[in-house]
């Protein structure tokens, strides 16, 4: 079972935004048969086994596991991953692109480089995992509160500064064996009011 799945194709999106269907999967975390997740979700066999195979078509679930009762076989079903993210690959055209949005200053843009990233890393991780690879990746998360606009501004200068050195000096574009990597940083309003309520 994957950390998280990144789901790319329209089918599959529609299958795990199906209310009792996402419900099914985050039930999947464990292994469970349908006549015990009838019981838990207070709903029909039919009902669940109806949304398990279509669950089970687009690679969502699979079976753990199977056991005999009588002259009857009982599949345990269990979730490909413990979450999931949808790709903008599964809007189709639609789907946002930082390259279709000017304002590098933009929420806009921001939202369609989060959309990329995405998109990026389940193709990667895709392959990775079918090739029993680990993905390289490396992620720097943090928050820093700012007195004034003309510190934020400060920090944003040297901070490009840095990265702009630091490439300068580990870019090859001659290496042999080198692979490019995409660096992405960006900066937004963190979601909580300095006194840490809630952003209405």
């Amino acid at each position: 079972m994957l950390d998280i799945e990144v789901i790319d194709r329209p089918s599959a999106a529609a299958a795990a935004l199906e209310p009792v269907r996402s419900q099914l999967l985050s039930e999947l975390r464990e292994p469970a048969s349908a006549a015990t997740l009838a019981t838990r979700l207070g709903l029909k066999r039919q009902k669940i086994n109806y949304h398990l195979h279509a669950l089970e078509e687009h690679g969502l679930v699979q079976v753990a596991d199977t056991r005999k009762w009588g002259g009857l076989t009982e599949r345990l079903m269990v979730a490909s991953a413990t979450s999931y993210v949808v790709s903008t690959s599964a809007l189709g055209p639609v789907g946002a692109d930082p390259n279709r949005t000017p304002d590098r200053l933009s929420a806009s843009y921001l939202i369609a480089l989060g959309a990329r990233l995405v998109r990026e890393i389940g193709v990667l991780q895709r392959a990775a995992t079918g090739a029993g690879k680990r993905l390289a990746t490396l992620a720097i998360d943090t928050e820093i509160r700012f007195r004034s606009a003309a510190d934020r501004a400060s920090f944003t200068r040297e901070l490009t500064e840095a990265i702009t050195t630091l490439a300068a000096r580990y870019h090859d574009e001659t290496a042999p064996q080198g692979r490019s990597h995409r660096l992405v940083v960006t900066a937004h309003p963190s979601p909580a009011k300095p006194q840490g309520k809630e952003v209405q």
